[in-house]
């Protein structure tokens, strides 16, 4: 059984890692080991995240699936959300996740059959409900911004997200001296889709 931890932020301006020694603390407690580590700067709201699927990929029967609280996990609409639960239950892989206490005791892989079927059943329904109400929280979150956005406009006050410059001169250096996407995106933590940006700005310029 090896115990791998998922991190993930929505944005560049979050840190993924800042749940690291959380992470590392829970599993350290109970005498476990994190084998290894995956971080990502993506929406929770999105299904495709290479970083989550790479974990998947690695697991084998029995693993265990680490995260600090379940909408780091997910805020998928229901069919996204039943999707990754299937990918994650063909993998049988364990959801252990610090904000739901009754999952912590399938990070030890203890205890006989009827005790875990019962823990898998009873975290299966609560995973649904912190996923349901991860994605409520998403949508009323994009709702109150795009109302604000709106009321903003109305009022000749939006002006949109600065830029941040410094760092994106930094990741169009590492882009024109032909370093990966994925080598940049694991040493800088930005998002794919920023690169992608970026890369198209660089290309244009050049154009």
């Amino acid at each position: 059984m090896f115990i791998r931890a998922y991190l993930r932020a929505s944005t560049e301006d979050q840190n993924a890692s800042r749940a690291r020694a959380d992470l590392e603390s829970f599993a350290s407690e109970r005498g476990l080991r994190i084998a290894a580590t995956y971080i990502e700067t993506e929406s929770g709201a999105r299904f495709d995240r290479p970083e989550l699927f790479r974990l998947l990929a690695d697991c084998a029967a029995g693993d265990v699936l680490l995260v600090e609280q379940v909408d780091r996990l997910s805020r998928l609409n229901a069919h996204d959300w039943e999707n990754l639960k299937a990918q994650i239950s063909a993998k049988r892989v364990r959801v252990v996740a610090l904000d739901l206490p009754t999952s912590w005791a399938m990070a030890q892989g203890n205890g006989d059959e009827f005790t875990a079927r019962m823990f898998d059943a009873i975290n299966s329904m609560l995973l649904d409900m912190l996923a349901a109400i991860a994605r409520k929280d998403y949508e009323d979150r994009r709702r109150r911004q795009a109302q604000g956005i709106a009321k903003a406009k109305a009022e000749g006050r939006y002006r949109g997200r600065p830029e941040d410059e410094k760092r994106n001169a930094a990741l169009v250096g590492m882009l024109k001296a032909g370093q990966s996407w994925s080598s940049i995106v694991a040493a800088t933590g930005c998002s794919r889709s920023t690169l992608s940006r970026l890369a198209k700005r660089v290309a244009e310029k050049l154009a």
